[in-house]
């Protein structure tokens, strides 16, 4: 397979905001080491693109605040693959401005988009299945993502509809999509899960430049004009500021609502490869090992007692007694104690945003 056309652009400009108190926006979950094991997610991801492709064919896209973070954690990156933004304005603008960039810098050419926080355990699998998808979009103008069979009703997650009955003829895990939903009701996944027809979309896309800036050109064109229209101040001294005046008109919206839900040349390949996205804490529970009592437990110094069901994240120092709980949460960082029902992780977002505004009605009071 040729390399020299193939790039792999690693998004990661999320601030993990799921999986708070241990994810925060100084420092959020793809540059943390949260599988324990010495190194980072994001190092994991550029690990996984570097036995693919040549360094100056991996892309960072992040957020301005976080350009030292990624050189620290990745010393070897060309500074110049790391695109920054100087606001978050999720996926869409994230892969735009990768898209435009790469077909200024050297033309046509196949691109794999990917989190960097993601999991994959099968790395020999993934390493395959790119490769097929590579060759498979340098003679096809579509856009493929990797499916992934669900193992539970994620609300979460994006779902790719297939059609099993009509197959690529050489690829025997491929497949049209049928219809792609971003985010379903917890209703609506529970219906997807029990149908067999739907897979969760792991938000690694492969493409190609042509088909993924007419994606933007035909179903986001407000995004695609912005970029079109200054695309000459790429690989300049103005790059930043064009990059900064475009951001500030961007829409806020996700590649999935913004193309994927609408185009009909998306295909998938349906492949266990290991895949997690880590995103929240019941996908971390769901990743991590267990105790007996389906816990799983973090800090080296806990005892459980009539404690099922729930993580117990704590400081490696930090001695502890857990008594009576059942489907809990419980996270403590060096200056936030987190305790709240697995069920209700979804408000996780919420409690952070009250906890700023408890602190913020404390700093007006003295």
């Amino acid at each position: 397979m040729e390399t020299k056309n193939n790039h792999c652009v690693i998004l990661a400009g999320g601030t993990g905001a799921r999986l708070w108190p241990i994810s925060t926006t100084q420092k959020p979950k793809q540059f943390l080491d949260l599988l324990d094991i010495g190194k980072t997610l994001i190092q994991l991801a550029y690990q996984r693109a570097s036995r693919i492709f040549p360094k100056e064919n991996i892309w960072i896209v992040t957020l301005n605040k976080y350009k030292d973070l990624t050189q620290e954690q990745l010393p070897t990156l060309p500074e110049e693959n790391i695109l920054t933004e100087p606001f978050q304005r999720n996926t869409a603008s994230s892969i735009a401005y990768a898209s435009h960039k790469i077909y200024h810098t050297t033309g046509e050419a196949n691109i794999v988009f990917t989190p960097s926080d993601h999991m994959i355990t099968d790395e020999f699998r993934f390493h395959d299945e790119l490769h097929n998808a590579l060759d498979f979009v340098t003679q096809n103008d579509v856009i493929l993502t990797i499916g992934v069979k669900p193992t539970r009703s994620e609300t979460e997650y994006g779902y790719v509809q297939v059609d099993h009955a009509i197959k690529y003829k050489t690829i025997s895990n491929l497949f049209q999509v049928k219809t792609f939903t971003e985010k379903p009701s917890k209703e609506m996944a529970q219906v997807f899960v029990e149908s067999g027809e739907f897979y969760w979309n792991s938000g690694i896309y492969i493409t190609n430049t042509k088909s993924i800036l007419e994606g933007f050109s035909k179903y986001l064109p407000d995004i695609h004009n912005l970029f079109l229209s200054g695309r000459h101040n790429m690989c300049t001294e103005n790059e930043p500021y064009f990059i900064r005046k475009v951001y500030a008109e961007c829409p806020n919206i996700s590649i999935d609502y913004g193309i994927m839900e609408k185009a009909n040349n998306v295909y998938t390949l349906i492949s266990d490869i290991g895949w997690s996205d880590l995103g929240s804490w019941n996908s971390f529970h769901e990743n991590f090992e267990k105790d007996e009592y389906d816990n799983v437990l973090n800090g080296e110094m806990t005892l459980t007692y009539k404690t099922s069901d729930s993580i117990i994240h704590l400081p490696k120092n930090r001695r502890a007694i857990i008594q009576g709980l059942d489907n809990y949460i419980v996270v403590e960082t060096k200056d936030i104690l987190l305790v709240c029902k697995k069920d209700n992780e979804h408000l996780i977002r919420q409690f952070n945003t009250d906890l700023k505004l408890l602190e913020e009605q404390k700093e007006e009071i003295f």
